[in-house]
């Protein structure tokens, strides 16, 4: 199998999460790697995600959009990029049902403007982008082999059908143009670094100030969670092994129902869940289960090291040390976080802020009192 090795790096959206912790692994792994962090900081972004990098001689940091095709086009040529890590995108399904016009414009026409650049500049040797599990749509609760990459594509909300239309966009450059393309498609991530609008860090922050756990629904849904230096560690990978013009499919078989997810949480910190966590009102349309077959991308040779408990435990004692990393984030902690575009900038819709309630006196994982 013959070994990809890039030089000049540019990874999009490189203060998020997920883009983060593979930007800080390359950086940490590959000191002859060059890495550009390209990102706009919008809210759920953080510089400070960054900083075990930001002395490293072999990173550079640029705010700025993908959407500008000047700034794309001038990047690729001053810095000689020749490989993209596309993670840059409008993520929470939440905010695309109050505002998918923005979905629309980060998610396919930002990917479009790096593939029109890609095409123009002509020195691009692997352009790997970055999507999500939920293109599938939704899995039959009684299936037992997961979506393979060759599976249809089905998307249910806002958020999956602009991430299906930006793939549709990165078959036709590959196809058309040439571009040495690879795609991948992932199951939920966790861990530390990630905004609160999130389930696990959302119900974290709340236990960690004593409100009540909101789910969505019955709490019956299905998800599949990895821990997020095993998913870095699999963009590790892809980068170097994967073969351009296909698709890799990141997932663990290992499935909780979200209300298992709000009950273990409550178990390490102490608290009763029958009283800790509220049902409330559901999406307009919440996906059952989400289950992909993997088995191409352990042909790799990859693999998942973190179990559920460490990992969890792992992303606990990070939030709690960590309780300010984000600033306030209270509008992130509501049942149904809406992100509003009015002038200055972005803004949580507050409306549900004041009918959260509050469970007395929460302990931390190691017992002590938090109030």
């Amino acid at each position: 199998m013959a070994t990809y090795k890039p030089r000049n790096i540019l990874i999009t959206g490189a203060a998020g999460f997920i883009a983060s912790h593979v930007a800080n692994r390359l950086i940490r792994n590959y000191p002859n790697y060059k890495i550009v962090a390209l990102d706009k900081l919008d809210y759920c972004s953080n510089l400070k995600n960054l900083n075990p990098s930001k002395s490293s001689p072999n990173f550079k940091f640029v705010e700025g959009d993908i959407g500008s095709a000047d700034l794309v086009n001038y990047l690729l040529f001053t810095e000689s990029i020749d490989t993209i890590m596309h993670f840059a995108a409008q993520t929470h399904v939440d905010n695309s049902f109050g505002n998918s016009f923005e979905f629309t414009k980060n998610n396919i026409y930002g990917t479009h403007v790096l593939l029109e650049a890609c095409k123009v500049t002509g020195q691009i040797k692997r352009f790997i982008h970055v999507s999500t599990d939920e293109v599938y749509g939704e899995t039959d609760e009684d299936a037992v082999v997961g979506n393979h990459e060759a599976s249809q594509l089905l998307p249910s909300n806002p958020y999956s059908a602009t991430k299906a239309g930006a793939e549709m966009l990165v078959m036709a450059y590959g196809r058309s143009y040439g571009l040495p393309v690879i795609t991948t498609r992932g199951n939920n991530v966790y861990g530390p670094n990630q905004f609160p609008e999130k389930l696990i860090p959302k119900f974290i922050l709340l236990a960690m100030r004593g409100m009540v756990l909101p789910i969505h629904g019955d709490g019956s849904n299905v998800r599949s969670y990895l821990y997020c230096e095993d998913v870095a560690e699999a963009f590790e990978v892809i980068l170097h092994r994967g073969e351009v013009g296909h698709v890799y499919n990141i997932g663990t078989k290992k499935e909780r129902r979200v209300i298992d997810v709000a009950k273990d949480i409550c178990k390490l910190f102490l608290m009763d869940p029958e009283k800790s966590i509220e049902f409330v009102e559901n999406r307009p349309f919440n996906d059952q289960r989400y289950f992909l077959d993997d088995q191409k991308l352990k042909n790799l040779g990859w693999s998942e090291r973190v179990i559920w408990e460490e990992g969890l435990k792992k992303t606990i004692d990070w939030y709690t040390k960590h309780p300010n990393w984000w600033g306030d984030v209270s509008g992130a902690l509501l049942p149904h976080p809406r992100m509003l575009m009015i002038p200055g900038g972005r803004h949580f819709d507050f409306e549900e802020l004041n009918r959260m309630s509050h469970v007395n006196d929460p302990k931390l994982p190691n017992g002590k009192s938090k109030l």
